[in-house]
């Protein structure tokens, strides 16, 4: 169960941070990053984003299903862009330089300055969502959503969320063992027709399992009054500590620096080839 997809304990600076400054670094990063379109500060995000894997000590094997599914994406998101709006990096740059080809899908470098552009958002935003869901106590992610002011009775339904995602994929797990030890194969030696049809298979008796662990939750929730008070005290509640201000004030600066970025360019986009 290594590659089981979830929280994952550890002792990195980025564990010790408070939940809420987690939240706030996640949204504020990923915010000025989506906003922006200028490849400078895209790249600095995404040294940022690979440091800070590195740092929080991810394990490829722990990430690399969801890497893989989110690289198809991408990749598929890419070239439907070309493919219904192939000129749409001229009209944004207002430039065009043909590499090959003619007519309305004629390749323009800015093109594909334009899609190199939202593979880096990819690139930054996929680490970043990756050290916040595997460094984040769920728990304690709860308690940083109600200090920022989010109800308790939200914050606690996205904390169950998130700490039943490592369920759901052990029951997944165990389904597909009892699947293949009465004789159906879905291993990579089977047709991948058979491979999707067994995951089928799997999805439907997942789902009741789920829902009935989901009724259950709801019961003992209800049996012990979940909800009636107002306000509620947190296990894991953390204070903000010093280093959790050096993180913010890291932050700051960032959000600054895109600020200054727009002001000498003139806008959000930046086009180095004109």
């Amino acid at each position: 169960m290594n590659n089981i997809f979830g929280y994952q304990p550890g002792k990195s600076i980025i564990h010790q941070l408070s939940g809420g400054t987690k939240l706030l670094l996640f949204l504020l990063l990923t915010i000025s990053g989506m906003l922006s379109f200028d490849v400078r500060y895209l790249i600095l995000l995404m040294i940022i984003a690979v440091v800070g894997l590195k740092v929080a000590g991810i394990r490829w094997r722990n990430v690399s299903t969801i890497v893989k599914f989110v690289a198809v994406f991408a990749v598929m998101n890419l070239l439907l862009i070309y493919l219904f709006a192939p000129q749409y990096g001229v009209k944004l740059f207002h430039s065009q330089t043909i590499l090959f080809g003619s007519g309305r899908y004629a390749l323009t470098l800015e093109q594909l300055f334009y899609e190199f552009i939202v593979l880096a958002k990819y690139f930054f935003s996929l680490p970043l969502a990756l050290i916040f869901l595997l460094t984040t106590n769920p728990s304690e992610f709860a308690a940083g959503l109600n200090k920022i002011g989010l109800s308790y009775r939200i914050s606690y339904a996205v904390a169950l969320t998130l700490r039943y995602i490592p369920s759901v994929q052990q029951e997944f797990v165990m389904i597909s063992h009892a699947q293949q030890a009465r004789g159906f194969d879905m291993s990579s030696n089977v047709p991948l027709r058979q491979r999707i049809k067994g995951t089928f298979g799997i999805m439907m008796p997942l789902v009741f399992s789920s829902l009935s662990k989901i009724d259950e939750v709801s019961r003992s929730m209800d049996l012990r009054r979940f909800g009636k008070e107002k306000k509620r005290s947190w296990y894991y509640e953390q204070k903000f500590k010093k280093q959790d201000w050096w993180f913010l004030l890291g932050i700051v600066v960032l959000v600054v620096i895109e600020m200054l970025l727009i002001k000498v360019t003139g806008s959000r986009f930046w086009y180095p080839f004109s």
